[in-house]
């Protein structure tokens, strides 16, 4: 999204940069208790009395005597904490960027490409379909975002600069959202080889690609058009396609419950695409992340068990050739798109029997006369928000795998724990029971369609429950073998075998050596790297001083990206001079597409011939000695820039700037911070978001952190006040019990019927 979000915000300051409310400034500092003062709690349509309680971080506790009552307050408190983030995704979800933006050509090809999508193309349906008590709870929780919306004296700066009016949220505008946060990774992947299929040899390309197993969320590639990147971006930014979660079970714990820990990778925005918040009434107790606008605790625990999860990158969706398909298998219509600064449009929207005609979207490419379609789950009705309301209260396994029978998208391998010391994991998707064999195209032909009237539910998925070894682990990795294909793109093994090493020599572990392990900058593919590099170096008559020296100090890295490493700035360095003589473009940009990238290229020098490389790496080792010169560490060359999206706003963004800092990890770290191959500075942009430890021994031994805050109001106490703590480790207890809760929390918000 920040790419999209740079186009559309550039627009916005070149038109609006002569009226009041771009040159206004940042609101004035507010502390939490005049935060707080803001809510509006005169006549809330509650059944009872209800209270809210907060930490000094803003963290919000609900106490209900019903349910209807605490999703009513879970509204109220994503609108006080998220309120101009959610009109935002409100936005995106639905197509409707030129409404904020104006127009703008390429805002206007990237809403072509959404509106096409059709994120919400199932939600009617779902809610209609919804069982009586979740539809209760989702319109109750609706109408706390809007009583907030409409009784709050003053709106968020996001209102004034992008021009959005007090408008009420619907129940259907819910669903819609929790699609943009699970669309298919695949679509990532597609996007980056669909401009290669013109070349002579795509189908080698599309096997090899296959065959790698792939893949992290790709970054941009030369072959990308301009808009294609920023629709990628955007939604490789605001879905959940990468994590790391595990949990130790009793017999390796200190305090024989289990103990699990969760930290969710996405995009490095502010505010966080996380908020934490908890909340008790006569069906739940429960406290966790959830994501702005969704009622449910996503990652997190109740009194008796815990989830988290990784993104599975299942192949939910194909793309089908409808170039042959008659025409009157394809039917048309009109939508209503607003222009703010222009005269309100129309766009012509084209679905086939297999799905929308999204060859029709102008930054998609195709073949000259081709057509295709995309069939994907997500436009099948399925409500992950029941299944999650019932994970949110499940007590034992058997209820939290059966909660997640209905779950569909986005394809999670959720991992599970329990006070009794159990542990578990569990593939929770739907996916249509497709031949073994692989693809021949990332366009299939129609006769594929088939292997969607059957459709496979976790049933018949892999899960595993108090395995041997004692802990179960994910890191977006390759599942179980199954009859089926699961997916085709999975990510490398760097982060889920650091893990499974670490956790398995692990005995009488704590909660605090669980938190060490989330911030863990070990990288195995680029000790295999360092080690072919130093090899083959050491083969080379005659290097030049410099050149020595890089040697010397790749040889001394231990491969973890600590901020005061010095060998991983050799190592970068010689990599990104490197790496581009090893491998062509195209052949970087398959390696690219999955799988341990470092391993790769350390196949490559490994098995090159003498003296066909050796200049190369004689170069590299040479240049590299610039950077090391220019960044003395890691943290000196690698940055966390902390800033609101609005910060790439020309002339006015220094004021959404909120600072830069040294910042540890990699892009395969456990400590997860990627960044583009670079000999010089570069900042982080995806990784480590939020962090999650509870042991299940204790109800109040729950911890989390936030990278940003609680709050997403600027200039807030609590807009950045836990970036501190999330570069040091150190976490924020929050309790389960009510009377912790009421000890350890100093504020109330009370609501009276």
């Amino acid at each position: 999204m920040q790419t999209i979000l740079r186009r559309v915000l550039t627009g916005i300051a070149v038109l609006t940069l002569t009226g009041c409310a771009a040159l206004t400034g940042l609101p004035d500092p507010v502390s939490t208790e005049q935060r707080l003062g803001m809510i509006p709690i005169a006549g809330p349509p509650v059944e009872k009395p209800v209270t809210i309680y907060w930490s000094k971080e803003q963290i919000p506790f609900i106490e209900a005597e019903t349910d209807r009552d605490a999703a009513f307050a879970l509204g109220l408190v994503h609108a006080h904490l998220r309120l101009g983030q959610l009109e935002i995704l409100r936005r995106v979800s639905q197509g409707r960027l030129t409404e904020i933006a104006g127009p703008i050509g390429r805002v206007r090809d990237i809403q072509q490409a959404l509106r096409i999508l059709n994120l919400g193309k199932t939600s009617d349906q779902v809610y209609a379909q919804m069982a009586p008590d979740a539809k209760a709870f989702l319109d109750a929780f609706v109408a706390g975002l809007n009583y907030y919306q409409q009784n709050v004296a003053k709106l968020p700066d996001e209102y004034s600069l992008l021009g959005i009016a007090r408008e009420p949220f619907k129940p259907q505008e819910i669903l819609t959202l929790g699609r943009l946060a699970s669309v298919d990774v695949s679509w990532l992947v597609w996007f980056r080889l669909l401009p290669l299929r013109d070349r002579p040899d795509w189908p080698q390309l599309w096997a090899q690609a296959v065959a790698r197993g792939t893949a992290s969320a790709p970054s941009s590639t030369p072959q990308m058009s301009a808009g294609l990147r920023d629709l990628n971006d955007m939604l490789a930014n605001t879905a959940r396609i990468g994590s790391n979660s595990f949990a130790m079970g009793g017999g390796k714990t200190q305090s024989r419950a289990a103990i699990i820990a969760s930290d969710p990778h996405l995009g490095l925005n502010l505010p966080n695409m996380w908020l934490l918040a908890g909340f008790k009434s006569p069906s739940y107790h429960t406290v966790g992340f959830m994501i702005p606008g969704l009622p449910f605790v996503a990652v997190g625990r109740n009194e008796s068990i815990a989830w988290g999860g990784t993104n599975l990158r299942s192949a939910a969706s194909d793309l089908i050739d409808i170039s042959n398909l008659p025409p009157e298998q394809i039917t048309s219509r009109e939508v209503d798109v607003k222009v703010r600064w222009w005269p309100d449009d129309k766009l012509t929207v084209r679905e086939s029997p297999y799905g929308p005609v999204i060859s029709d979207a102008a930054i998609v490419p195709k073949r000259n006369g081709e057509q295709f379609a995309l069939k994907w789950i997500g436009h099948r009705p399925s409500d992950e928000f029941s299944a999650m309301l019932s994970v949110n209260r499940a007590k034992n396994w058997d209820e939290f795998r059966s909660g997640l029978e209905p779950f569909a998208i986005s394809a999670q391998n959720f991992i599970y724990a329990d006070a009794l010391g159990n542990v578990g994991q569990l593939t929770a998707t739907h996916l249509p029971n497709r031949s073994p064999q692989p693809p021949l195209d990332v366009v299939r032909p129609p006769s594929d369609a088939a292997a969607w009237d059957t459709i496979l539910t976790p049933r018949s998925l892999p899960q595993l429950y108090n395995p041997a070894e004692g802990f179960v682990a994910s890191a977006n990795n390759k599942p179980a073998e199954t009859p089926y294909p699961i997916g085709y793109f999975f990510s490398g093994d760097d982060r889920v075998l650091r893990m499974r090493e670490v956790l398995s020599a692990a005995r009488n572990v704590t909660a605090d050596d669980i938190k060490a392990l989330q911030r863990d900058t070990y990288m195995s593919s680029a000790a295999r790297l360092r080690d072919a590099l130093v090899a083959r170096a050491r083969a080379i008559p005659d290097l030049p001083a410099g050149a020595q020296a890089t040697i010397q100090s790749i040889a001394a890295w231990n491969a973890r990206y600590d901020v005061d490493s010095k060998g991983a700035v050799a190592f970068e360095a010689t990599a990104a001079s490197l790496i581009p003589n090893l491998a062509g473009e195209i052949e970087r940009t398959i390696i690219d597409t999955g799988g341990s990238e470092y391993v790769a290229y350390a196949e490559i020098i490994e098995k090159a011939p003498p003296g066909r490389i050796e200049a190369q790496l004689s170069a590299a080792f040479a240049a590299a000695q610039s950077a090391v010169a220019a960044y003395p560490a890691w943290g000196d060359m690698h940055a966390l820039a902390l800033r609101h999206t609005f910060g790439m706003i020309p002339l006015i963004g220094g004021r959404y700037r909120f600072g830069e800092m040294p910042w540890p990890g990699s892009s395969e770290t456990l400590w997860r911070a990627g960044h583009n191959l670079s000999a010089e500075k570069v900042t982080t942009g995806f990784g480590a978001t939020a962090r999650h430890v509870s042991d299940l021994s204790d109800q109040d031994s729950n911890w989390f952190t936030l990278l940003g805050g609680n709050d997403g109001w600027f200039n807030s106490d609590n807009f950045i006040d836990q970036v501190d703590m999330f570069r040091t480790g150190a976490m924020i207890q929050v309790p389960l019990r009510m009377e912790s809760i009421r000890a350890k929390f100093p504020y109330r918000t009370t609501l009276n019927p």
